[in-house]
């Protein structure tokens, strides 16, 4: 399980530090792929496959199920761990989701998210602005 909110800068290759608490569920190798609102997830590859083997399920004759599927299988990526614990984030990536040099990486239990620093703020601003709104609609699933 993933849990946390770090901040890491990426170096000038591109790479990125994984959390150490993170680093032993996610093994020697991840997968990274373009995340929903312009961020990255990272799964590793138990929950990875559990993910592609529901896209892969999801009607080939719907328009919105081929373009998300295409989102999350076409730009997925293996990401090895090396020895200091960083992934290469590819140049396409890092421009899908708009990183700079500091980055938030944050865990959601069965996968990891990467943000560019000032987009998380953003996002946690208006999130949080709005919670007891986005908690009312979602009372049901509770």
């Amino acid at each position: 399980m993933f849990i946390g909110e770090f901040t890491h800068n990426l170096d000038v290759k591109g790479r990125a530090a994984m959390p150490a608490k993170f680093r032993n569920k996610i093994g020697a190798n991840a997968i990274i792929t373009r995340g929903l609102d312009h961020c990255l997830f990272v799964f590793n590859n138990k929950d990875w496959e559990i993910l592609a083997q529901k896209l892969i399920a999801l009607p080939l004759a719907q328009a919105n199920s081929r373009a998300f599927v295409r989102l999350m299988l076409a730009g997925a990526m293996d990401a090895d761990l090396d020895k200091q614990g960083r992934i290469l984030i590819p140049d396409y990536l890092r421009e899908y989701a708009g990183l700079k040099k500091k980055i938030i990486v944050a865990g959601l239990y069965n996968r990891i998210e990467i943000w560019d620093s000032e987009a998380w703020s953003q996002y946690k601003l208006k999130t949080e602005s709005t919670s007891d709104e986005i908690a009312e609609k979602l009372m049901g699933l509770l």
